[in-house]
């Protein structure tokens, strides 16, 4: 079983932690059958599964429909699950919230994005036995406030900030943090000074551990390739592919073909045929 434990285990000797962003049954069990065993389901489905323009419009009854999903698709991974916009405003709203993604969808952890201002927030989640993940950098929630979708903390005073963050949030208890488009040498920087594993997500090679989304990783989009993004499969073009040539042989008869169907006994179609109605 893969864990809190596990995780900080391969920070403390040296090992990278790989991790997937999946939404669903078939995402999750493609990501373990290729050895992916910590998984994260995050409120980026809003733009990738629902069409939503950013993840603020991302409810708790989404984040738990794909949650389940990912859970059942899981047999002994560590699943991770964002809390969604304004579900965390609160102790009180979070601890109901995060009640609900582990009880009812099956989370071992939740994610939540902010610095400082949430430590408090963090800590009474993790003294009521909720494992939190931490979230700085760019913090997809938070777009309308940072003016778009862009490195964070390259100046000298919001990376000192940032790093305070860091600092605040692993002593209210967080297990670890993801670093989202932030310098690399100041996700260095991060990851030597803190105890806790650093997952990073555009911020560079020395993190901890690394985190992706699955349709960036398996090239289900074409139109925008982000930054920190790699291709390691084409599967928009290879599926699209498939479909011409379906639509294709459905037109020209060739599909279905003998071995896609059953047939009668001869002897009982004559029967049917002969039969009265």
């Amino acid at each position: 079983m893969y864990n809190v434990k596990t995780m900080q285990q391969a920070k403390d000797a040296g090992q990278k932690i790989v991790m997937l962003t999946v939404y669903d049954f078939l995402s999750a069990q493609m990501a373990q059958a290729g050895g992916i065993n910590y998984l994260l389901v995050g409120d980026s489905l809003g733009m990738v599964c629902l069409g939503y323009e950013s993840t603020v419009s991302v409810t708790m009854a989404d984040m738990l429909h794909h949650l389940k999903a990912v859970k059942r698709g899981t047999k002994d991974g560590f699943i991770v699950a964002d809390m969604p916009f304004m579900s965390y405003y609160s102790s009180k709203t979070a601890l109901s919230n995060a009640a609900l993604l582990m009880s009812e969808g099956g989370a071992q952890a939740v994610k939540l994005e902010g610095g400082s201002i949430f430590a408090p927030t963090v800590r009474d989640l993790v003294n009521n036995g909720v494992p939190v993940m931490g979230h700085l950098g760019l913090t997809p929630q938070s777009v309308n406030v940072l003016g778009g979708y862009k490195t964070q903390a390259t100046d000298t005073k919001s990376a000192l900030r940032l790093m305070q963050d860091a600092i605040t949030l692993q002593e209210a208890g967080a297990f670890a943090l993801v670093l989202e488009m932030i310098p690399a040498e100041l996700a260095e920087l991060v990851s030597k000074k803190l105890r806790i594993p650093t997952i990073g997500i555009g911020a560079g090679p020395h993190c901890d551990g690394q985190v992706q989304v699955f349709g960036d990783l398996a090239g289900l989009f074409t139109a925008f390739q982000p930054l920190h993004t790699h291709r390691y499969a084409s599967a928009f073009t290879d599926i699209k592919t498939g479909i011409e040539k379906y639509v294709s042989e459905v037109q020209n008869h060739l599909f279905p073909a003998l071995s896609n169907y059953q047939t009668l006994n001869p002897q009982v179609l004559v029967e049917i045929n002969d039969a009265s109605f």
